[in-house]
């Protein structure tokens, strides 16, 4: 059976006219870029979940895994998702709560990357009835699971806190890329911290607001 070269996949990125520049940014901050990236993911129709975000988390031993979960909301204090507290990324959160995310909108050749750490801080039935992660014999399990739920829970469906519920990863860095056509893809990264012996010089490393620095990364 042949199979795909994948060496030859290549798409256009963006022209020389669409370069990501510092002075484009209108705050010295990352969460302002953030939202306004996001806004115009939103309003990019060939972006069917623009609020669709990789998660990767870590055992106590550094062994990672990765998936996808939804962007709930995102302040000044960071960015939230939800999910059961007795799934696999839960059990890893709590024993190492170093995380990254990542979101990728294709149409728009953007990526923005964020690192940090996560705390947990409201339930469904879906999460009421799945023990998350864990084996089970069939689909119907669950479908006869969350039917005794909403017996039991009675017409007006009050659903208990049990199971489910939001973390906050609070960035320590957030990077964003623009993909260029001649491979010379724009990187501005932002951080909180300064490396031992570092000062922000106003070449290489730049004073932002709120507490962040910024620089610009080779692609």
């Amino acid at each position: 059976m042949s199979f795909v070269d994948l060496a030859s996949l290549r798409i256009k990125y963006k022209s020389e006219k669409e370069i990501f520049l510092e002075s484009s940014l209108e705050r010295k901050e990352p969460f302002g870029v953030f939202r306004k990236w996001l806004q115009e993911a939103c309003d990019t129709p060939e972006i069917i979940e623009p609020n669709a975000m990789c998660l990767a988390t870590a055992t106590k031993d550094a062994v990672p895994s990765a998936r996808f979960v939804l962007l709930k909301d995102v302040t000044e204090e960071g960015f939230t998702f939800f999910t059961n507290y007795e799934s696999r990324k839960a059990a890893e959160l709590a024993e190492n709560a170093n995380v990254a995310l990542a979101f990728y909108w294709l149409p728009l050749r953007r990526s923005v990357r964020i690192e940090g750490s996560s705390g947990a801080y409201f339930a469904q039935i879906g999460a009421l009835a799945s023990p998350q992660s864990q084996p089970i014999p069939n689909r119907e399990y669950l479908d006869k699971k969350e039917k005794a739920i909403k017996e039991e829970l009675g017409p007006d469906k009050v659903v208990p806190l049990p199971n489910w519920g939001g973390y906050l990863v609070r960035p320590r860095t957030i990077e964003f890329w623009q993909g260029q056509t001649n491979r010379l893809h724009d990187r501005i990264r932002f951080r909180k911290e300064l490396k031992d012996g570092e000062s922000v010089d106003g070449t290489l490393l730049h004073q932002g607001e709120d507490g962040w620095v910024y620089e610009r990364l080779a692609p």
